[in-house]
């Protein structure tokens, strides 16, 4: 191939450039933000499990360059530069308590799937455990009103899993994803205690609010709450701010949810009920939800 005339490459490049400013008045550069978070990722996990870092590292030093790139991250992220130190000291501070929460997840894990045959194998082998450690760090960014960083980090333990858990969400303790590819939970999800999900399921909004422009309403509760000791099976899907799973709840498999369940409830869906999920008390009789007809 000839090479290519000058003339076009700069046109081109101008073209480019005209549109990247339109109706833009302030412009802030992202170069190497994207991996500076994930790197800011993988040296707070690493500080919390040192014996299974990717490379040698001691616990201090770890929390010196994560510290240090973070505070690089939120020159970027945050405007606000009065509030950088005292978001670097709430991370810090927030990590002993981070590392007991993956401590109970860890657990559910090992004792959740009999595949399981360490505490090691779980840290170095299971997606959920990943992604779910990126989820509780940047859980607190996002406490924090940090813009962006947030998202990047569970972005990134998106990419490397297929699990996507917004860092919005609320988590409880002994949280367990089985296998984890195409998990889905969205912003305002709160998940009490000990609580089991399979691959593919779906905690989301079941319809958005428009304003009078058009645009989307941000900022208002579109997703389900999941009280303590529920399992959700593969392919469940969840949607609705008003929709509540209460606590000892089973979820089926493939099972479309836009209502509440009460506690202590199973619900199924049979082939030959496609569109009305079969309901039951998990010591009693079934019946079908009326909700549902």
């Amino acid at each position: 191939m000839e090479k290519l005339p000058s003339l076009t490459i700069a046109r081109t490049a101008r073209a480019l450039e005209e549109l990247d400013g339109a109706g833009k008045t302030e412009r802030t550069e992202f170069l190497g933000f994207r991996r500076e978070a994930e790197r800011l990722t993988e040296l707070l996990i690493d500080a919390m499990f040192p014996r299974h870092a990717s490379r040698p590292i001691g616990r201090e030093s770890a929390l010196e360059q994560a510290a240090a790139l973070l505070g690089r991250c939120l020159e970027t992220a945050l405007p606000d530069a009065s509030r950088r130190e005292e978001v670097i000291l709430a991370l810090l501070d927030a990590l002993p308590e981070i590392r007991r929460q993956l401590q109970t997840d860890l657990e559910a894990a090992y004792r959740g799937d009999p595949a399981a045959r360490s505490h090691d194998e779980v840290i170095l082998c299971y997606p959920a455990f990943t992604a779910i450690s990126a989820y509780r760090l940047a859980h607190v960014l996002y406490r924090e009103r940090v813009p962006l960083l947030p998202r990047a980090m569970t972005e990134y333990a998106h990419r490397l899993t297929g699990i996507d858990i917004h860092p919005g969400a609320e988590i409880g303790d002994a949280f367990f994803i089985d296998h984890g590819t195409g998990v889905v939970i969205g912003e305002t999800t709160t998940i009490g205690n000990n609580v089991k999900l399979y691959q593919h399921v779906t905690l989301g909004a079941k319809s958005f609010d428009v304003e009078d422009d058009g645009t989307l309403v941000k900022g208002i509760k579109r997703h389900p709450d999941v009280g303590d000791r529920v399992v959700i099976y593969s392919g469940a899907t969840i949607l609705g701010g008003r929709t509540q799973i209460g606590s000892d709840c089973i979820i089926g498999g493939s099972v479309w949810l836009t209502h509440s369940v009460e506690a202590g409830k199973m619900v199924l869906a049979r082939a030959a009920e496609a569109n009305h999920p079969l309901t039951r008390d998990i010591t009693g009789e079934s019946y079908l939800d009326s909700a549902m007809l």
